[in-house]
């Protein structure tokens, strides 16, 4: 459907679930109800679109222009605006951050009270500062030093991208997630910056507590200062995990002071870049509940950040096997698959593998690899008696065809 023309075209309630409509034209067209989860709407023209009540959940919109566009009760979880993506006149009284489930059928609202409304503009003033940060979002916290090191080799190899780690802050209901959120040089790209951060982190985190701790100090000498400087972001991460309620901010003055009992603690000059905040809890006034442009501090930010790559990719295969990892991460990420935690990330990287495989074809190592995913995929996946009934409802194939295809495309 790439460069599709729907112009003012009736599309209430369709489903483009996964659909490639980049640089297609939607302008006028109502798609009230409409379901774009994964879709590629990329440099789509959507001007005074319809997306009333639309689910939106990892749509991607990088340079697609939704000028005069309607997003009045829109579902806009993990939604991939960028900093190219055109807001202007947007129409919106409130919108969702969560899907619809049973149980909540309208879940995270904003604005939260549900006697108020977005004033003209609002919207775009509320949402605009999630783009323009990188957000680095973890499920869980194992190790702060993987944070810390994962953070300081990204900036010391991306020294154009000026990152400035502006704040920490605590998710979820357990307050047990954390979001690393930094500001960076307006032409960085966040999408490979945080797959190269999760790159290192999900590295470190299949390692051995030892393995680490060698690694961490190998590396000390190969990037100036590396076990002082990760020690004291170690401390910060920690700190904003363990306390229940934390902020810091920096000061002028010299030093790098962290008494016990203050909430007001000195990080100056924690990596090489700056780091201007930590906040506990909740943030409301910004960020409220939504990731928006997370490239996955969970594994399936990672597969996605994967397949868009894919999706990019001139290879002629790529979008088919693009396709084909898609409809696998929704019926994966499915709420009634019948996997468990533990085995939708297993299955969740296994994708990842085999996706960079398809972005990077001539990768020796990659192949190794992705043949051993593929191998071990087939015997999580059916463990899934739901996910096999997503598949047949949504997509209308058989979990056995679309794992054939893969290796039909990778020539396993």
């Amino acid at each position: 459907l790439r460069g599709i023309n729907l112009q003012g075209a009736n599309l209430v309630g369709a489903d483009f679930t996964g659909s490639v409509l980049k640089d297609g034209t939607l302008q006028g067209a109502d798609l009230t109800d409409a379901v774009l989860t994964v879709a590629n709407l990329n440099e789509t023209n959507l001007q005074d679109t319809n997306l009333s009540r639309a689910k939106l959940k990892q749509v991607q919109l990088d340079g697609a222009d939704l000028t005069g566009a309607t997003l009045t009760g829109a579902y806009i979880e993990d939604w991939g605006i960028t900093t190219n993506t055109k807001l202007n006149g947007v129409r919106c009284d409130y919108v969702f951050m969560r899907l619809p489930t049973k149980e909540d059928p309208n879940p995270h609202r904003k604005p939260d009270d549900w006697n108020k409304s977005f004033a003209e503009g609002e919207f775009v003033d509320f949402i605009t500062p999630m783009v323009l940060t990188l957000d680095l979002y973890h499920n869980r916290v194992d190790d702060p030093r993987l944070i810390a090191y994962a953070w300081q080799k990204l900036v010391h190899k991306n020294p154009e991208a000026r990152l400035e780690l502006v704040s920490i802050e605590k998710r979820g209901d357990s307050k047990d997630k954390l979001l690393l959120k930094a500001e960076t040089s307006p032409q960085a790209n966040h999408s490979q910056l945080s797959a190269a951060y999760f790159d290192t982190y999900d590295y470190l985190s299949s390692l051995p507590a030892a393995a680490i701790s060698r690694l961490l100090a190998e590396k000390d000498h190969q990037i100036g200062r590396l076990d002082d400087q990760i020690s004291r972001l170690e401390g910060m991460v920690s700190m904003a995990i363990s306390r229940p309620s934390f902020y810091a901010q920096t000061y002028n003055n010299q030093g790098d002071t962290m008494p016990d009992k203050s909430t007001n603690i000195s990080i100056n000059n924690v990596t090489g870049s700056k780091i201007s905040g930590v906040a506990g809890g909740e943030s409301t006034a910004v960020a409220g509940e939504n990731l928006t442009g997370v490239a996955g501090g969970d594994i399936s930010g990672t597969v996605t950040n994967t397949i868009n790559q894919l999706t990019e990719s001139e290879s002629p295969e790529a979008p088919s096997l693009a396709n084909l990892l898609k409809q696998l991460q929704q019926a994966i990420a499915s709420p009634d698959s019948g996997l468990s935690e533990k085995d939708k990330k297993k299955a969740l990287k296994h994708l990842d593998t085999i996706g960079k495989l398809g972005v990077e074809r001539n990768n020796s190592d990659l192949q190794g690899m992705a043949e051993d995913a593929m191998d071990a995929l087939p015997t999580i996946l059916k463990r899934g008696a739901g996910l096999m009934e997503f598949l047949k409802t949504h997509f209308d194939i058989e979990l056995d065809e679309i794992l054939d295809n893969i290796q039909s495309i990778l020539n396993f």
